[in-house]
């Protein structure tokens, strides 16, 4: 039976806003800059996620039991700093658009994969490694690349560009963030009805500090062992014996297991396995259940039923028997697959803006009317902030690559920005997930068709941000009592820290072993697919001798027949009732592998019809996003001990060598 202590999160509207950042959060964000951040890195090279929930709530454990030995309890509000300012340490990475590849470990991280690109044998077949200028990253026979530092004269100016590129980019969430907050919260009262389970989620362990044992501290012990023991199977083997071994030994393998070549002779161009992650299958038991349904619907739908016939109808013309999911997965996108994820996205866009227009226009603007001491401040303010930041981000932009239409600049800053961060904080407002305008490939298409001729724009910080997802986490300070100013101060001073740690960290692992390599066992598998992407990405802006097979992949018949569908199939699973969820849910499945959404299918199907049955609906439904915390927070704490271990390991075989 569940415990009378779990409710639903109703924050006390009379209480008054607080300051939550002090020394506490100082000292907070040091132990996960320096303790949690190399375990993320190392992590992340290995199974491809890094520690996620761990660092935010290993942190708030340690400084909450701390607090309670030292007879000082925490506020919420400190917590809630102290949970996010982790996440933004740990859980921020980096996303490569045209290679579609995430890095944990902060900025630097994709310093790393540039060298790794520049040097791939992609890049050089394809003849970009000695067109990308030297601002984005030293040439491959660059001493610096050579001897893996980033402690190089030859890195100046790009680790230059990446330190304002964050700075200017934490300006523009704080201030067209908070002025899409301000009209979609203050202005037009939207809902943000996922708000309140994050918040929830931030405070979970609040009741620790006042040295009572609550529901939350049990549920979370009882998934962080299990973490724990998991981890030491999934992460701890491949990590020791990679020390004493040319090859990590993987009793569990990382990070799938993959059938699609075994079948190639009877099913060909299908895609089949499994993710070996468990946290993949608890990530099913959060999820909505209706976006798992329509995501493995239209995966298995689309990669095990319609290649076949794509194959035999000479349409995926690419793929060859024996091919594994990797090169399985570049043919048929290659061939055919790329124009359902474009047609898909302008659907999910077209729909969104018809949604905003048609609610604005049926909904009447109340009475704007701020809290007191929440920590506002004039709008036109942000606004001008946010120009002055922009023509930065250009001036930049245009100084690195004057080659390039400087009103193509213009366009992404002041018109696409905030034309996409509104909609997406509407979507965000009214759903509580990204379900927003998101035109694919404007940015690509826009590189392709302006006339520039190399490849300097692809690694140019183009002005072209979707902030609409700020919108939710001012919503989540207001429902926890948090001073916005609190956040600004935590976010600032994380970033300080961050880009120290980061690159401190990416040079330190970087000179310990190449990247990748078979210590690495997840970037080792994935990396060359990023960077064959990226290559034919690059590749469409070389002139007469660059390459056409993007250009050629992209079929408009195929993609506007893609979008057209959607509409007509969105129309008719409303006409039926059907949960919008699942046509979202389709929609981003087409693009994902079976591999991932069967065991979160799995994960979907034993939360709604097994757990939720014998515990309750509602005490499952909070217990969730507790449960999958836990376990992120002990792979974490496993891995960050076999981590340290391998670290100092091979520092001192170094040494001795």
């Amino acid at each position: 039976m569940a415990d009378k202590s779990i409710s639903d999160f109703k924050p006390e509207i009379q209480e008054a806003f607080q300051e939550g950042f002090g020394l506490k959060t100082i000292i907070a964000a040091l132990f996960v800059g320096f303790i949690m951040l190399p375990g993320a890195i190392y992590l992340g090279l290995i199974t491809g996620s890094g520690l996620g929930g761990a660092a935010q709530w290993v942190t708030v454990i340690l400084l909450v039991e701390i607090a309670k030995r030292s007879f000082i309890p925490l506020k919420r509000q400190e917590i809630y700093i102290l949970y996010v300012l982790a996440g933004s340490l740990v859980g921020g990475s980096v996303v490569l658009g045209t290679s579609g590849l995430v890095i944990q470990g902060g900025a630097f991280g994709e310093l790393i994969w540039r060298q790794y690109f520049v040097q791939s044998h992609y890049a050089q077949s394809f003849g970009i490694s000695d067109k990308i200028p030297p601002w984005a990253v030293p040439q491959p026979n660059s001493e610096a690349i050579f001897r893996r530092t980033l402690f190089h004269h030859d890195w100046l100016k790009p680790v230059i560009i990446t330190v304002i590129f964050a700075f200017l980019i934490r300006i523009t969430q704080f201030t067209l963030g908070y002025v899409m907050f301000r009209i979609t919260s203050d202005k037009e009262k939207l809902a943000f009805p996922m708000a309140p389970v994050a918040a929830e989620g931030a405070t979970a362990l609040a009741e620790s500090s006042g040295k009572k044992e609550s529901w939350r501290w049990r549920i979370f012990s009882i998934s962080a062992m299990i973490g724990i023991l998991y981890g030491a199977f999934y992460v701890v083997i491949p990590t020791v014996t990679g020390l004493l071994m040319t090859k990590p030994f993987q009793l569990i393998p990382i990070p799938w297991v993959d059938f699609t070549s075994q079948i190639s002779a009877k099913v060909p161009a299908c895609m089949i396995g499994f993710m070996t992650d468990l946290g993949i299958l608890l990530t099913g038991f959060v999820l909505p259940f209706w976006v798992v349904v329509g995501s493995v619907t239209s995966s298995l739908l689309a990669q095990c039923i319609t290649n076949p016939f794509l194959y035999h109808a000479h349409i995926i013309k690419n793929w060859q028997p024996g091919m594994s999911v990797v090169p399985t997965s570049i043919a048929t996108n290659m061939d055919f697959w790329i124009n359902a994820t474009i047609g898909g996205g302008i659907c999910v866009g077209l729909l969104g803006l018809w949604k905003a227009i048609t609610v604005r226009r049926k909904k009447e603007q109340a009475v704007e009317k701020l809290p007191e001491g929440r920590g506002d401040y004039p709008i036109p303010m942000a606004i001008g902030i946010w120009v002055i930041t922009t023509i930065i981000f250009i001036t930049i932009s245009h100084i690195l690559v004057p080659e390039f239409p400087l009103i193509i600049f213009i366009i992404f800053g002041f018109i696409l920005t905030p034309f996409l961060s509104y909609t997406s904080a509407r979507m965000f407002g009214i759903t509580g997930v990204a379900t927003g305008v998101s035109f694919p490939l404007v940015r690509e298409a826009s590189f392709i068709f302006s006339g520039y001729k190399g490849v300097g724009i692809w690694f140019s910080p183009i002005p072209y941000f979707d902030v609409g997802g700020m919108t939710q986490g001012f919503k989540q300070m207001e429902l926890t009592r948090t001073k916005f100013t609190s956040w600004y101060k935590a976010e600032f001073t994380a970033l300080v820290i961050m880009l120290f740690c980061s690159f401190l960290f990416w040079s330190i692992i970087w000179h310990l072993s190449p990247i990748p390599s078979s210590t690495y066992p997840y970037v080792q598998k994935m990396w060359p697919l990023n960077a064959l992407t990226q290559s034919l990405w690059l590749s469409t802006t070389l002139g007469d001798s660059g390459t056409t097979y993007m250009i050629k992949a992209i079929k408009p018949a195929y993609f506007l027949g893609f979008t057209a569908g959607g509409i007509v199939l969105n129309a008719l699973l409303g006409l039926f009732k059907v949960p919008v969820a699942f046509f979202y849910g389709l929609i981003g499945g087409v693009a994902m592998w079976p591999h991932y959404t069967i065991p979160l299918f799995i994960g979907a199907l034993l939360g709604r019809f097994y757990f939720a049955k014998k515990i309750g609906k509602e005490t499952w439904r909070k217990y969730t996003p507790i449960i999958l915390a836990g376990y992120s927070c002990g792979v974490g704490l496993i891995g960050m001990v076999s981590i340290a271990v391998a670290l100092i390991a091979k520092t001192i075989y170094q040494i001795v060598f």
